[in-house]
């Protein structure tokens, strides 16, 4: 057996192999029973866990450049080659960015090409970019308790703190987007009307940059609906105009649920883009 394909997993039935100690820096899956790696999983997929729990604890924050792969390999007692297949698997989900001449950077929502990573919006004409920076008009940001749906949504108890935001974002001066945001109260202590107001970037780049909160990936659920009263006039649509209903769950690191998003689209002007591969 090579040491690439060494399994912490393994227990030993003798001596022999009861001396045999995994990669340094590799805990076996007893001390490493919150890592996200399974059972029976390769080498490089472990390693993989190890810099995704230095990402979530902070040890390097969106932006920085993270250790070259020779240091990561002498940190993890593996090859280099380990080290950067277990890269280039977090790089494909957008996780870190290797920059040519320049290192493997901790991937940010600052960066211009990812700002609108999650909005599948776009305008019939042109592009999301194209219609230049949406208009954000926050109706209001308050705390709230989460009800027994909302809480099993975000692994959260019933009753428990969140926060709640709406939100009208306008296209071209059209108001296209009505948003309610829930969030878990404690990692956005703080969150108001005036800091949402006053950010002229992304949310999610608020999210990070404030409070050290980086969504990773979403999970979304699509109907088709038509608005409530109340949600027709700040679209400046009729009661009876169809809407595209939007159901979002944002995820930061090891999947930890951090954002429950429920949004009604205008489609008259802008349709949902999605590519499959």
């Amino acid at each position: 057996m090579t040491r690439e394909s060494v399994n912490s997993h393994m227990t030993a039935p003798n001596a022999n192999t009861a001396s045999q100690s995994p990669p340094t820096g590799v805990s076996t899956p007893d001390a490493n029973a919150g890592l996200s790696a399974p059972a029976f999983s390769p080498l490089y997929q472990q390693i993989k866990a190890q810099i995704l729990q230095s990402l979530q604890n902070g040890e390097w924050q969106p932006g920085d450049v993270i250790p070259s792969e020779f240091d990561l390999a002498a940190r993890f007692g593996v090859s280099q080659g380990t080290v950067r297949k277990a890269i280039d698997e977090l790089a494909a989900d957008n996780l870190l960015v290797r920059k040519q001449g320049k290192g493997t950077f901790v991937a940010t929502h600052a960066e211009q090409h990812v700002q609108y990573r999650f909005l599948r919006l776009q305008p019939d004409i042109g592009t999301i970019q194209s219609e230049g920076p949406a208009e954000r008009h926050i109706i209001w940001c308050r705390r709230v308790r989460a009800t027994a749906e909302i809480a099993k949504l975000l692994g959260l108890r019933t009753a428990e703190p969140l926060i709640q935001v709406r939100r009208v974002l306008r296209f071209a001066g059209v108001p296209t987007i009505c948003e309610d945001m829930w969030l878990p109260a404690g990692p956005f202590k703080g969150l108001s009307v005036e800091q949402l107001s006053s950010h002229p970037g992304a949310m999610y780049r608020l999210f990070e940059s404030s409070f050290g909160v980086r969504m990773v990936r979403a999970e979304e659920r699509i109907k088709a609906t038509t608005p409530d009263p109340e949600t027709a006039s700040l679209l400046d649509v009729s009661e009876q105009t169809p809407l595209l209903s939007v159901e979002r769950i944002a995820y930061t690191y090891n999947n930890a649920p951090m954002e429950l998003r429920r949004a009604l689209y205008r489609t008259d002007t802008h349709h949902y883009k999605n590519e499959l591969n």
